[in-house]
This record gives structure tokens, C-alpha cells and sequence, in this order.
């Protein structure tokens, strides 16, 4: 169904044409002066240059036109020559009901839907997942699911870091301390074991470990990067090791992704896009794009008019070895084979936005992407840092681990809600505390600008007022309750139609409401999911304070409260919609 803020202005422009002018200048908005009106259109402004007329006389012609029209209750021209519109109560009642029949809440999906690879993760193997991946994997998510919601193919990559040194390290340190597996045995090239020599937590430990001595001991690190340079040769019993990492990473990896509500399609990694190397170097050699600097192959993707220094994407290294610009670039030919992308957004942490800067600009150049067929954005996102603005840290000094930083959450959240004196048990209480405290960590992160850092404080996060996820929930959970409670009271009672709206507080929750498929589209342009954390604070403001005035359950005219009945039961659907595309639900009680 066609946006409300689209049909006033189909009118307008209707108007605008009877008047003698250019239909195009009709364009409304919702008002920047809200208490003035409730839509505008500037378009006599503009109309004033092209027709030579003062625009007040422009806007009165055409607000002239709109006379009688039911659409309105006001249409006003205003110097020097805005034109005020209101809807007429009657209409926002028909235009409520019309929501409410509409599953997908008056949001269409495009008219022409595309093909979006996204690429949201980006952990190592071997390692855990910490408070530094929170950021990709909850905007990530948020991101896929507004664009699926407007009708777009996304296929999710986790995009695992699985075929670097950090791989030669862990075999090195494994050889290091069992010998004797079969893996480092010459004579054995297949029938390895099936069931790893080390699990998850064994992994956490060799690979720090690992990682240290390569530091500290040139013999050791020497030692490492031999065994990568075997692996990525094809020693069977080095592959056969490498695949049980993968293996017990991935399945570590999809249960702490898991407690996020995040999942992915694709677990492909850096390994997976090696067959595509050699080729594109070879073609980059014979199109004359990569050049030898210093021994390393290189391709030039600085640009006249840059306002600072962009070095060469470096291709290969002096000693021949692929490095991160070349798998993302290896990465994007497998993904245009496999799907055909309209658009490939990487979500990333901004300080790697140079690297992307070169990557997309070689991958032009070089035409592994035809530009105009394929869109390759960067979505990068700033730090979560701690209280004294620094990324946050442990009181150690070490990075947290995620699903340390969700259980402390849940606990908080718990906690508080027994110091409240619920009367839900204690499993209830620790279910609704898991809810609410992802809620609570993903609206903290979502609301605030993708590119913008932020400073993690769980107080603040966990609050039941203000602009948090409690509060989301809160307000979800009061009309649950308010819902059951007239159920209960008038078992035989049917909702009834949407009534015209009466006083200004529920006159304003009707025109929220009809915001949603707008605040839908910006998150969905924008790449920006805090447009719609934004969206459902305002519509949870403007709910409880229209509940603030209207005693719901003790509404003496049944009709009037049936009417409410359906108005609250819509802002819940409307909620609970918007809250799923962010990534988490609201609990029935709290």
C-alpha cells in the first residue's frame, strides 16, 4: 500500500496541475514545525523562480484547489508561500485500519529487488569471540533483515579468517607438543582421524601460546610460516589438521553466534577463494594494470583529485605471498560467479576503511567488477569503547570475550528485576532476563549511528526508561498486559474499527505509526538500522503518553475502548515487527 506521506503528496500534485504548474513541485514531507502542521510542501518556493510569481500567490492557487477535499482538514497557504497541510482525523482513521490489515504494516517491498552478498563477520579461527566482533555481527544481521524485509535477496557471509599464519602457528605448536600424531608422519597421506586431537578450549589456549613464542623466537616463527607454506601447499596430514580446526571453530562459532541471534549462509573464508588467485594475477600481469615496485606486485588505484595520499593495492608480496587485499579481491570474483550481485556490502570496522577505499577502487579498475552492474560498499562502524572512552577492555586489560559480556548483562538485568520484587520464579526470571539483556546490548548498539563510536555502560543500557532496549520492551510488555487484561474482562468482545482520533497525544500516535514504512526505507537506504531504533522510541513515547490519558480498561463507551483495544494491539504489531528486524523479541511479562 501506497505511504501516506506519498498520497498527500499525489494530491498536492494533482493540484498543483489544476492550478497551472508543474505537477513535479508537489512534494510533502511531515512538518519540520509539527506544531504549525502535520505535512508540508514547499514547492511554490521553488515554482516561484521558474513562473516569475511571488510563491504566496503560487501556494494559494493551489491550496485553492484542495478546497473541499476530504483528505484535509486544513490546507493553508502561509508566507512567504509554505503550504500547511492536516489530515482529517476521518482519513488517519481509515488509513489505521488499512495498517492494521496490512501484514507487512503499509511498508511495500521495491519494486525491483536485488541480489545483496553481505559480509558481516570476519573471526579468526581457533580464537573466541569477543566484544569486537559484537558490532559487524549485530549491524550486519540488522542490515540483512531490513533488506530482505524490502524484498531483497541477501546472502549473509561469515567470511572466517582460516588460512593465515595464525593456522602455521597452531600446527607448529601441535607438533611441538604431540609428535607423534599422524599428522606430522610423512609416510601417512590419508586416513587421518576423524575425531580432532583438541577441542575448543584446547584451541584458546595453543593458539595465544603459539602466538607468543612466534614473537618472541625467530626459529620458532621461521618454523610457522613453513608450515603455512606447506598447508597452502597441500600437506595432507597439515590439511587434514586444518579441517578439524575449521570443524570445532565453526561449531564454537555458530553457538555464541547463535546466543546473538545472528546467522549466517555462507561460512566460506579466505580459503575458500584461493583457486581464484592465480588466474587474476595472470590477468592483471597481461592487462597491463599490475607493475613490480620493490619486488612486490602492485596496482595503482590513486585518483586525481584525493585529498590524501591512497597507496597501490599490493597485490602480492616481494616473496610471492597473497595478503588481505588479495583474498577480498579473489573473494569478490568467486562472489560474482556464484550470485551475481547487485550490490556487496562489507560491514567493517571503519579504521579499515583505506584498505576498502583500494580494494574497491582496484577491483574497478581491473574490471573484476562492472560498476555499473555491481555496487561494493563499506559500512564501517566505530568502537565500543569503555567509560574512559578507550575500546572497551576487561578490568585486566584483555579484550572480553562476548559471551562473558552477554551473561554479565543477563545477570544485571536479572538481578534488578528481583531487587523490583517480581513475582515471576526463578526460571521466568532468568528467561526474560536472557531477553531483555539482548535486547538491552543490541538496541545500546544499534541505536547509535553505525560510524559512530560509543561508550558501553551497563547502567545506562539496562535502564527501564530512557532510550534503551528495556524501555522497547517495557512498553511491549505493558500492552501485552493491557490486551490479556481486557481479554480477561470481556472474553466475548471483539476489537473494533479504528475511530477518528481525539486530542492531540492520540492524533500524534496515529501519524507515528504512519512513519514506519519511512523509517523502513531509511534504515534500508541508509544502511543505517539506528533510523529505526530511532522510530520505535518515538512510537513507544507517543504510546504511553496517549495510554497516560486514556484509561484503557475502564473507557466507559465500549466502543471507544474497543477502538483503543485495536489502536494499542497495531503499535504492539508494529513493535514486535520492527523489534525482529533489529534481532531480538520482547517477553510476555517482565
Amino acid at each position: 500500500m501506497k505511504k501516506l506521506a506519498d498520497q498527500i503528496t499525489d494530491k498536492v500534485c494533482m493540484a498543483f496541475e489544476a492550478a497551472g504548474y508543474d505537477p513535479a513541485l508537489g512534494r510533502c514531507t511531515p512538518s519540520n514545525r509539527p506544531d504549525l502542521c502535520q505535512y508540508q510542501c514547499n514547492g511554490a518556493m521553488a515554482a516561484a523562480k521558474v513562473y516569475h510569481m511571488a510563491p504566496f500567490l503560487i501556494a494559494q492557487a493551489v491550496v485553492e484547489q484542495l478546497a473541499g477535499e476530504e483528505m484535509f482538514s486544513k490546507a493553508e497557504a502561509v508566507r512567504p508561500g509554505f503550504i500547511n497541510l492536516d489530515v482529517a482525523p476521518a482519513y488517519l482513521a481509515q488509513w489505521m485500519e488499512a495498517v492494521g490489515a496490512d501484514p507487512r504494516r503499509g511498508s511495500d517491498p521495491d519494486s525491483q529487488p536485488k541480489t545483496i552478498v553481505l559480509d558481516y563477520g570476519g573471526p579468526n579461527v581457533a580464537k573466541p569471540l569477543h566484544v569486537g566482533h559484537l558490532r559487524s555481527a549485530i549491524i550486519g544481521e540488522a542490515i540483512k533483515r531490513i533488506a530482505r524485509f524490502k524484498g531483497h535477496t541477501v546472502i549473509g557471509d561469515v567470511h572466517l579468517g582460516d588460512w593465515g599464519l595464525q593456522i602455521g602457528q597452531i600446527i607448529t605448536e601441535l607438533k611441538h607438543r604431540q609428535p607423534d600424531l599422524p599428522y606430522f608422519d610423512p609416510a601417512v597421506t590419508e586416513g587421518f582421524p576423524e575425531e580432532p586431537p583438541f577441542t575448543i578450549s584446547d584451541l584458546e589456549e595453543i593458539y595465544p601460546c603459539a602466538s607468543k613464542k612466534s614473537k618472541e623466537d625467530e626459529a620458532y616463527k621461521a618454523e610457522a610460516q613453513e608450515a603455512t607454506a606447506q598447508l597452502q601447499e597441500g600437506h595432507p596430514g597439515y590439511r587434514a589438521l586444518w579441517r578439524h580446526i575449521i570443524n570445532v571453530s565453526v561449531s564454537d562459532l555458530k553457538r555464541n553466534y547463535e546466543k546473538l541471534n545472528v546467522t549466517f549462509d555462507l561460512w566460506k573464508g579466505e580459503s575458500d577463494c584461493q583457486p581464484y588467485i592465480p588466474p587474476m594475477v595472470e590477468k592483471m600481469k597481461a592487462d597491463g594494470y599490475a607493475y613490480l615496485s620493490d619486488g612486490a606486485l602492485v596496482v595503482d588505484v590513486a585518483e586525481e583529485d584525493d585529498a590524501r595520499e591512497v597507496p597501490p593495492c599490493l597485490i602480492l608480496k616481494s616473496d610471492g605471498a597473497a595478503q588481505y587485499e588479495t583474498t577480498d579481491l579473489a573473494t569478490i570474483i568467486q562472489r560474482e560467479e556464484d550470485y551475481h550481485p547487485d550490490r556487496i556490502i562489507y560491514v567493517v570496522d571503519k579504521r579499515q576503511e583505506l584498505h576498502f577505499v583500494r580494494v574497491f577502487r582496484c577491483a574497478y579498475k581491473t574490471g573484476l567488477v562492472d560498476k555499473d552492474k555491481c555496487s561494493l560498499e563499506f559500512v564501517g562502524f566505530g568502537t565500543m569503547n569503555g567509560k574512559d572512552g578507550k575500546p572497551f577492555k576487561t578490568r585486566e586489560g584483555g579484550v572480553l570475550r562476548l559471551e562473558y559480556l552477554l551473561r554479565d548483562v543477563s545477570d544485571a538485568v536479572y538481578e534488578k528485576s528481583k531487587t523490583n520484587g517480581s513475582d515471576l520464579s526463578e526460571a521466568e526470571l532468568r528467561q526474560i532476563a536472557d531477553q531483555v539483556g539482548l535486547a538491552a546490548i543490541k538496541y545500546g548498539d544499534l541505536s547509535n549511528q553505525p560510524s559512530k563510536d560509543y561508550i558501553f555502560d551497563l547502567n545506562r543500557f539496562i535502564a527501564f526508561e530512557g532510550n534503551t532496549g528495556p524501555y522497547i520492551m517495557y512498553t511491549m510488555v505493558r500492552i501485552k498486559s493491557i490486551l490479556k487484561r481486557f481479554q480477561e474482562a470481556s472474553p466475548q468482545a471483539e476489537l473494533g474499527r479504528i475511530l477518528p482520533p481525539e486530542g492531540q497525544k492520540e492524533t500524534d500516535l496515529y501519524l507515528t505509526l504512519a512513519r514506519f514504512s519511512d523509517a523502513i526505507d531509511d534504515a534500508y537506504e541508509q544502511n543505517a538500522p539506528n533510523r529505526l531504533c530511532r522510530y520505535i522510541y518515538d512510537l513507544s513515547n507517543c504510546l504511553n503518553q496517549f495510554y497516560a490519558e486514556r484509561n484503557i480498561l475502564k473507557e466507559p463507551d465500549p466502543e471507544k475502548q474497543a477502538s483503543y483495544v485495536s489502536l494499542i494491539r497495531l503499535v504492539l504489531k508494529v513493535l514486535e515487527l520492527a523489534v525482529d528486524l533489529l534481532g531480538f523479541q520482547a517477553p510476555e511479562r517482565m
